[in-house]
């Protein structure tokens, strides 16, 4: 019986694989049509055929979007989002968040995935960090984003937590400094389910489910200054790390 299941994961595995291989080629065909309507807007249009390439792609492969608010969230407003990161199937709920105009901070390197790396650089704010001009710049495409009223999703802890023990590694300060220059809230949130939908050491480890994302009670940082960027970003680990705690099971700590 061990066999036959690993049997069927695998054939599942194969299947996720040609879908989402099929969706990314349809959506960057897509993208390529939006194009000639010019610039303007033209990132809301690649979040709108992303967020129907991720709806597509969970129905399909037997993924359930859930979004939990435990504290009310004002879609009006542009927010810092952070989320903890333990898994690929991080990211399809980012573009999920579709009440409100949203950007990813996303790694360059990715970039270079073949056809997927074309849609992910038009869909995310890239950060590259190999020289002080370029990582300068990557800082103003955030700070443009904000000043536009958009909403970007930063993960703080920079790559994935490979831990059963602990359920956040330690988080840059990146995304904490900026919110105190722009004065722009924390939105913390939660990706509950996604390292069981898949493992961040297999790819072959996918399986169908639900995909939880709760929002966490905002941090206003109005009254914070540069000079209290740790309490800031500590006050944020604290509450997503009791979080996480509350949905999954951890050691205690």
């Amino acid at each position: 019986m061990k066999y036959i299941l690993k049997l069927v994961q695998f054939l599942y595995c194969i299947y996720v694989i040609i879908v989402f291989a099929s969706l990314t080629i349809l959506s960057a065909t897509a993208l390529l049509f939006l194009i000639p309507f010019g610039r303007n807007k033209l990132g809301n249009r690649i979040y709108f055929v992303c967020r129907y390439w991720s709806k597509i792609l969970y129905f399909f492969i037997g993924f359930r979007h859930i979004e939990i608010y435990e504290a009310p969230h004002e879609f009006n407003r542009p927010h810092i989002f952070v989320g903890n990161h333990n898994s690929y199937m991080d990211i399809p709920p980012v573009v999920q968040l579709k009440h409100q105009p949203i950007r990813a901070l996303g790694k360059f390197e990715s970039s270079k995935i073949p056809i997927f790396g074309w849609v992910y650089k038009a869909a995310v704010i890239m950060v590259d960090r190999s020289s002080p001009a370029k990582r300068a710049q990557s800082l103003r495409n955030l700070k443009a984003a904000l000043h536009k009223k958009i909403s970007i999703f930063i993960f703080p802890e920079g790559t994935f937590s490979m831990t059963h023990e602990m359920p956040l590694k330690s988080f840059y300060n990146g995304a904490f400094k900026l919110a105190i220059e722009m004065k722009i809230p924390i939105q913390p949130v939660l990706m509950v389910d996604a390292v069981d939908r898949m493992h961040y050491d297999s790819l072959f480890s996918l399986t169908p489910g639900m995909n939880r994302v709760v929002y966490l009670e905002k941090v206003e940082v109005d009254n914070y200054t540069i000079g209290q960027i740790d309490e800031l970003r500590d006050l944020v680990y604290e509450r997503m790390d009791q979080g996480l705690r509350r949905y999954r099971k951890y050691p205690k700590s």
